[in-house]
């Protein structure tokens, strides 16, 4: 039985985000789930309430739902949950797949720069975000994002990360390098500013799928073909 693949985005985003990545794994015979994370939905109106523990339960609890093994495929802050939810549920995954991202330390903070009293992180400019992390999305890209982003939980991006079960460190990582190159990530895998990944910790196989910081969207159907080669490995 092919393992389901659960699919985590980053800040600012919901399931749509995976929009063009899932029909190509549903065409390759997974069952894939697309998150939209607690307070990541438009209609959500207390987004200063939730936590990054209520993100992790969310993605626990579909775990949980499920018959077999999984993949988490976690995108940019995506992969700020998935390292919980492997702690939580080692014996579940059958692989942790990081995009742009990499697994945290215990107590990592994700966004340090996030004051205490703020509730919602905005989508900030263009122009802060950087030209590289934007390399391959059209101007109608853009404009989708922002029309469609939401201001992310603050308390979520705050942290820190609880890890705790050992165990973890048995469940096979792939590392798509976007933004960031494999050759970039390796020296940053012992842990430490800026990502605070534990990567060297872990089996890892690294994958370089050079473009921007979104490739759902600069290249899905070669994103879609990183996770499912992942999922079969």
């Amino acid at each position: 039985m092919a393992a389901s693949v659960i699919l985590v985005p980053g800040a600012w985003l919901g399931a749509w985000a995976w929009d063009r990545v899932v029909g190509r794994l549903r065409d390759e015979g997974f069952d894939a789930y697309p998150m939209t994370l607690p307070g990541l939905d438009p209609d959500a109106t207390d987004r200063g309430s939730i936590t990054l523990e209520d993100h992790v339960r969310a993605v626990v609890d579909l775990v949980d739902t499920l018959d077999g093994e999984v993949v988490l495929v976690g995108h940019s802050a995506g992969g700020t949950v998935l390292s919980e939810v492997v702690d939580q549920r080692p014996a579940r995954v059958r692989r942790a797949v990081y995009v742009d991202s990499g697994p945290q330390q215990d107590g990592a903070v994700p966004n340090p720069a996030i004051a205490p009293d703020q509730a919602e992180e905005a989508l900030p400019p263009w122009e802060v975000l950087g030209e590289q992390s934007l390399q391959g999305l059209s101007d109608e890209d853009l404009a989708d994002f922002a029309r469609r982003a939401v201001p992310h939980p603050a308390a979520a991006r705050r942290g820190p990360v609880h890890l705790r079960d050992p165990a973890r460190f048995s469940v096979p990582v792939t590392a798509i390098c976007t933004s960031l190159s494999s050759e970039q990530l390796k020296p940053m895998a012992h842990g430490g500013p800026p990502f605070f990944t534990e990567l060297s910790e872990f089996d890892v196989t690294y994958v370089d799928l050079p473009t921007g910081h979104w490739p759902m969207w600069s290249r899905p159907d070669d994103l879609a073909d990183a996770i499912v080669e992942a999922a079969r490995a």
